[in-house]
């Protein structure tokens, strides 16, 4: 006996999804990574500092760029409910999504804000917000704060 299956079944599936989740599901990993209840999200489009990773100001001194990258993102969401359009996996296996909390997108608002820099990729394309931060000297910009590596 044979079962006729359509020859593009895994294919059928929807490319992209959405994730919702209630303030009190959303927890800050890093500048660039949520989770959501049990979920994990990578927003897509942004790169930020890991924790941990040391950046100088103008004037000499030291702080953490990857915490202020994740405080700036938790201001971003300010307490409130995330809704995230899903666009496929990262390489580490985490959902990659453009989120938004009480009407901001967040991918956009981070790069926008100087905390993360745009990737070019995943589909969404950053770089002009990148830009105006730069010019406008936001977030890692200002001083001459930006994290080793980033021009």
């Amino acid at each position: 006996m044979a079962v006729g299956l359509p020859t593009n079944l895994f294919g059928s599936a929807p490319r992209e999804s959405e994730w919702r989740a209630e303030a009190h599901e959303v927890r800050i990993v890093d500048g660039e990574t949520l989770r959501l209840g049990d979920r994990i999200l990578r927003l897509s489009g942004v790169e930020a500092p890991q924790r941990g990773q040391a950046c100088r100001d103008a004037r000499g001194g030291g702080f953490d760029c990857g915490d202020a990258a994740a405080d700036a993102l938790a201001r971003l969401i300010g307490g409130h409910g995330l809704t995230c359009r899903m666009q496929g996996r990262d390489s580490y296996g985490r959902g990659l999504g453009v989120c938004t909390a009480a009407e901001t997108e967040l991918n956009a608002a981070l790069v926008g804000s100087g905390w993360a820099m745009a990737t070019g990729r995943d589909r969404l394309d950053l770089r002009p917000q990148q830009a105006e931060a730069r010019r406008q000297s936001r977030g890692f910009w200002a001083a001459a704060a930006a994290p080793p590596g980033w021009q």
